[in-house]
């Protein structure tokens, strides 16, 4: 199983990065002694976040430097006309020197922007930084301010580790902004069970996140599938791939509802098409062009999807949890490759998260419910056991109704540890320890038409961050996380617990870092706390990332235990009451007002 080339599947090219030379445009002997440190500052940022960043495809970050350094409003314009032409997505200011802030900053109204202000005494970029800033907050237009700790000697091309951390953490979640703009949520179904969150807000997605909406009905994959409409020599690619590499786990559904032998092939044969139908309906498929059907071959440009399933589908065919679960994958019959944002009952606020996740972390996302706070006492008096270590304190359980990302089994490593990997860095023999894994259950009762459930759980060790966003009536969207550890519990005692909810489903062990105090004070309250019956869950403690793009999309933070000194924020948010920052957080996000207007 080998990694697919690096490709961009969506409609619409990559952002790029722009980089921004600001120089003081006094001539006679001040400009002239800047042009080359100016632009040298300029090309090593360039060439540092080149070097060390990649799109969620895989695909290499390009940076763009404007043409000439940019002394003034005419170089300016110049300077935007070339970003314009190259799709410059976000762009980051750069100087050693004092300059003209509001002739020179940038100010396209919807492009996330940043300003590294060399932290020099020759001609010290920070006055311009400062000033620069100032000019932003009072225009609207928030920046973010890059200024390295130390002093450092005019010339000096060296980029310092916490001035290299904030470029990447603004970069990163900076592309993720561009990278949504103008592509599809694919809603595949409606409602769900009456789950809130699958409810389409084209508000939210529009205005916040620069995406737009396609629907289709579920009715579609029914006649795609009687039709045909398929890539045939891949369904048998595929089903051969299943049959290799798919581990069909015990049935506990009752005599009277087992489904034969011959069903339960013939659901194989059925989850497999759905797979396929659903990724199409997606991203398109050039094959189907060549079998005439041609507007089926373009997809709906989606970056993200959901399926309804629950109950309209699954109480006569086969569950989505196979077409979920393979395609929340960094992997399948082609080989290794970018996750696809598929989020179970069609719940399109995970999926955003989801999506958020994925586009900072290039890693698969696991889409599960928030089931259960298990306490000590409980799991005691349940099972015998005490919790011990990380679990001390309680655990929460992570469980989805049917499927999940394979690679959350934790099969891969980095450093030696359980990690979920960007697919680039994923090993065939870690796809295959992730297939090894898993267990596909036949589909429990309440699913009539059957199917196959995702059953794995989660390695012990890895670092992860769970995150959901919710609407609030008088607010808007609002995002949560916490940051945490994945457990593990003795066979036994997993048993027990997994059997009262269902043990055909993945499980993943959860504890959260805590604070002692406020929402972090205890287990207890963090569950308690959580806005939905759904999160997604990341690899990586992300939540500082994570609370950066949310204020690039005016998206206010109302929990996590991300530590202050870890946050990266416009500087315009301490003007809105730097001593309470979760409040000016949700003041400044309500005076800037959704990012697409």
């Amino acid at each position: 199983m080998n990694s697919q080339a690096f490709c961009n599947r969506l409609q619409g090219s990559m952002p790029r990065i722009g980089i921004r030379p600001i120089i003081d445009g006094r001539r006679g002997g001040i400009r002239e002694s800047l042009e080359e440190v100016t632009m040298e500052m300029a090309r090593t940022a360039a060439e540092f976040l080149t070097s060390n960043l990649r799109h969620s495809n895989g695909l290499p970050v390009e940076c763009i430097i404007a043409d000439t350094c940019i002394g003034g409003v005419a170089e300016a314009a110049k300077a935007e006309e070339k970003f314009a032409r190259e799709n410059v997505g976000l762009t980051i200011s750069v100087t050693p020197s004092w300059c003209y802030p509001t002739e020179t900053m940038d100010q396209h109204p919807t492009r996330p922007k940043a300003i590294w202000g060399f932290n020099g005494t020759e001609r010290p970029g920070a006055v311009y930084l400062a000033a620069a800033l100032s000019a932003h907050n009072q225009k609207g237009l928030p920046a973010f301010a890059i200024y390295g700790r130390d002093v450092q000697d005019i010339g000096d091309s060296a980029i310092t580790p916490d001035v290299q951390e904030k470029l990447l953490r603004f970069a990163k979640a900076g592309l993720a902004v561009a990278t949504m703009q103008g592509k599809s949520y694919l809603s595949m179904g409606s409602v769900s069970m009456g789950i809130a969150g699958c409810i389409v807000d084209e508000t939210f997605f529009q205005k916040y996140l620069g995406m737009r909406n396609e629907y289709v009905d579920m009715t579609e994959f029914v006649r795609r599938m009687e039709l045909g409409i398929y890539d045939p020599a891949e369904f048998e690619k595929a089903l051969t791939w299943v049959r290799e590499h798919c581990r069909t786990g015990p049935d506990v559904n009752p005599p009277h509802l087992t489904r034969s032998d011959e069903q339960k092939e013939k659901d194989w044969e059925t989850v497999v098409r759905m797979a396929l139908i659903g990724r199409d309906l997606m991203v398109g498929n050039p094959k189907l062009a060549e079998m005439g059907y041609g507007e089926e071959a373009l997809g709906r440009n989606a970056i993200a999807a959901g399926f309804q399933g629950q109950r309209a589908w699954t109480d006569y065919f086969p569950t989505g949890d196979f077409m979920e679960a393979i395609l929340n994958s960094s992997f399948d019959w082609n080989g290794i490759r970018e996750p696809y944002i598929v989020a179970t009952e069609n719940d399109t606020l995970n999926a955003a998260t989801m999506l958020m996740g994925h586009l900072l972390t290039d890693a698969a996302q696991i889409f599960a419910d928030v089931r259960t706070y298990w306490s000590p006492d409980a799991v005691r008096r349940v099972t015998g056991h005490t919790l011990e270590g990380k679990a001390a304190g309680g655990i929460i359980h992570l469980i989805n109704s049917g499927p999940a990302a394979l690679d959350g089994t934790g099969r891969q490593t980095k450093d030696g540890q359980p990690a979920m990997k960007p697919f680039w860095e994923i090993t065939p023999e870690e796809a295959q320890a992730c297939l090894d894994a898993t267990l596909w259950r036949p589909a429990v009762d309440f699913f009539r038409g059957g199917g196959f459930s995702t059953d794995f759980t989660t390695r012990e060790g890895m670092p992860v961050t769970i995150a959901r966003i919710n609407l609030i009536a008088g607010v808007g969207p609002v995002l949560q996380l916490a940051e945490g550890h994945t457990v593990e519990l003795p066979d036994n005692v997993h048993d027990k617990l997994d059997d009262r909810s269902n043990p055909t489903w993945p499980t993943t062990w959860f504890v959260p870092n805590l604070t002692g105090e406020g929402l972090f004070r205890d287990v207890y309250a963090v569950m308690s706390n959580w806005g939905s019956n759904h999160a997604s869950v990341s690899f990586g403690h992300v939540g500082d990332q994570l609370i950066t793009l949310a204020s690039m999309l005016r998206i206010p933070v109302s929990m996590h235990n991300v530590q202050e000194e870890r946050i990266f924020r416009p500087s315009v948010w301490s003007g809105f009451g730097g001593l309470e920052p979760v409040g000016a957080d949700f003041r400044a996000c309500a005076a800037f007002g959704p990012l697409y207007k």
